[in-house]
């Protein structure tokens, strides 16, 4: 994929919403209001997606920062919430139900990627599943009806992550000519529409220095 502004800025989003998560926890040693389950689906989201890390080199760019880094660091982040710090993740709070998510993302992927091949298949399922692998997390906070700020800042910069990413793929199918990858767009769609409520409450009150707490 060629670079271009959006996946770029989209790029440092997604590296920024990692590192905050990663300081929320290394500081306040908890993760506490963090869905595991969420987390445990992005890994898969990358585990799935970049299979090639381990025979094809691009860049270091692509190699290291995009793949080696996402996939080091939602380890740990998945070790750190069952291991080291499991005493402060509270299970009752994150129950929303994965398979209802797993079972359409692999069917769908199945039905709608382009070639019928295990790169491709496993590729259109990552879309389709980290276009839904927030919901535990928001299910949650919907429980709870607040987060911490740093908790509510590594939200948004995920969710700007993905809206700057739909971004770049309708960029580059109608200005650099390369062919619109329908699913990712559909994807990014649904995945910032989620994100939607979540976006106004963090203008209306965690811009202005409010906790984020969201309307009774």
């Amino acid at each position: 994929m060629t670079m271009n502004i959006f996946r770029f800025l989209g790029d440092m989003a997604h590296l920024a919403s990692i590192l905050i998560l990663l300081l929320k926890i290394n500081q306040s040693r908890s993760a506490a209001g963090i869905s595991f389950k969420s987390q445990a689906l992005y890994l898969l989201v990358f585990v799935t997606r970049y299979p090639d890390l381990f025979y094809k080199f691009f860049s270091v760019y692509n190699t290291v920062y995009m793949k080696a880094f996402f996939l080091a660091s939602s380890g740990w982040i998945c070790y750190a919430m069952q291991l080291r710090f499991k005493a402060t993740w509270d299970p009752k709070l994150d129950t929303l139900r994965v398979e209802y998510l797993l079972a359409p993302c692999s069917i769908l992927a199945i039905l709608l990627c382009d070639k019928y091949t295990p790169a491709e298949i496993l590729w259109t399922f990552s879309i389709l599943l980290e276009a839904v692998a927030i919901l535990p997390q928001l299910f949650q906070l919907t429980r709870t009806g607040e987060a911490e700020t740093i908790t509510s800042h590594y939200l948004f910069a995920l969710g700007a992550y993905r809206g700057l990413y739909l971004l770049n793929w309708l960029y580059r199918g109608l200005v650099e000519g390369h062919k619109v990858e329908v699913i990712a767009v559909l994807a990014g769609m649904v995945q910032t529409g989620l994100y939607c409520d979540f976006f106004y409450v963090y203008f209306t009150k965690v811009m202005k220095g409010k906790k984020f707490q969201l309307p009774a």
